[in-house]
Parts: C-alpha cells; structure tokens; sequence
C-alpha cells in the first residue's frame, strides 16, 4: 500500500528529495517553444484525422465531430457540496455508514468516483477489494492497517488532504476516531470480501 500525506516530498527517480527536477538540455525557452508549436500541430490535426471522407452528396462529416463534441460535454458532472444526496451505503458495509455516488456504476465495468462517510468509532474489519482503490481523505480522521487480525495499535492516522493506494486483494482494515468522509476512485464493479465470514454484515462472506 501507498500512502502520502499533505507536506510530504516527493523524489523522482535519480532525484534527491527537494532537489531541482532536471529536464535535460533543451529547457527553457526553448524547450517551451518546441512543445507550444507541437500542440498548436496537433490541435490542427485531430479533428481533421476525425473527420470521414465525405460520400456522394453526404457531408464532410465536420457534423458528426462536432456533434461527438457537444455529447461529451453534456456528460460532464458537476456537483457541489450542498448537492450530493448522500444515502445509507450497501449492506456489504456495516451498518451506520454514507455514501454518494459521482461518477459511473459501482456494479459495472467502468471507472467510478464515490464518496463514504462514516460515523465516529466506525469499524471495517478486516477485508480486501477486487480491483485497484485509490482513497483520499476528505475530513475526519481515517486509521487505515494491513493485516487480516484487526489491531488498532497498529494503524496509520490519515487526516483530511491524505491520499492511499490499496492494490488489488491486499488484507487491511480500518476504523474512524471521529466523522470522516473519504472519496474513492476505482474500476467497478465494485466489491468487499471479508477475511472471516463471521464479520460480513450480509452473512455470506463475499460479494
């Protein structure tokens, strides 16, 4: 597991942590020159390798980019605050917890964006997922273990502004101190299969 929390540095390969990252030669006005001119390029190209040939009395196909343009930015979402209707979250969680899904279908193949929020004391015993989850921390205090024995002693404190990766089927579990929302990002559908039957609060062990 990945874990970085807000301040902390980060070392590129071959970089000394806080050291200047290095481009090579060519930087500078230079560098940004070449790289300006090559998207102005490429700009220019795309819709142009998008477009089909036109057919006898058919159009020049501009329509279709133009249309394919239009539909993807009526997909786009935005939400505030204020908006998201959070609701009880599935019973594969125990019980006591929120949730809000912004982006896609936790049941299907796509990529989907949710958010959690869990009361003061909450605990997710241990567990692990069937795809990738990267996690950060919106508020609260979120406590975050490996293991497939649940030991807060050995737990890290995440706060708001942290951020955790958690690979496919690793054993974990955590708990909260205090009201804690986080946000999740994976690929559906999504799942949670408990170390121990016993603890699934649906009684079936996997799902």
């Amino acid at each position: 597991m990945t874990v970085h929390t807000p301040g902390a540095k980060i070392a590129f390969t071959g970089q000394a942590p806080g050291a200047p990252i290095s481009l090579g030669k060519g930087t500078g006005e230079e560098m940004f020159r070449k790289l300006t001119i090559l998207a102005m390029v490429l700009a220019m190209a795309l819709p142009v390798m998008a477009m089909p040939d036109p057919g006898p009395g058919g159009s020049s196909g501009t329509s279709v980019v133009i249309s394919a343009v239009a539909t993807a930015q009526e997909a786009m979402s935005a939400f505030t605050p204020a908006q998201l209707k959070w609701q009880a979250a599935p019973p594969s969680l125990p019980p006591g917890a929120q949730i809000v899904v912004l982006e896609g279908n936790p049941a299907q193949a796509v990529p989907i964006t949710m958010r959690l929020k869990f009361p003061a004391g909450y605990v997710i015993a241990p567990h692990y997922h069937p795809a990738l989850e990267h996690v950060t921390v919106l508020s609260g205090r979120f406590f975050i273990a490996m293991g497939e024995t649940l030991d807060k002693s050995k737990g890290t404190a995440l706060g708001p502004g942290s951020f955790f990766v958690m690979p496919v089927g690793m054993r974990h579990y955590a708990w909260t101190t205090a009201e804690t929302i986080i946000q999740l990002h994976s690929v559906g559908p999504w799942g949670i299969t408990y170390v121990n039957p016993a603890d699934d609060p649906r009684g079936s062990g996997s799902r």
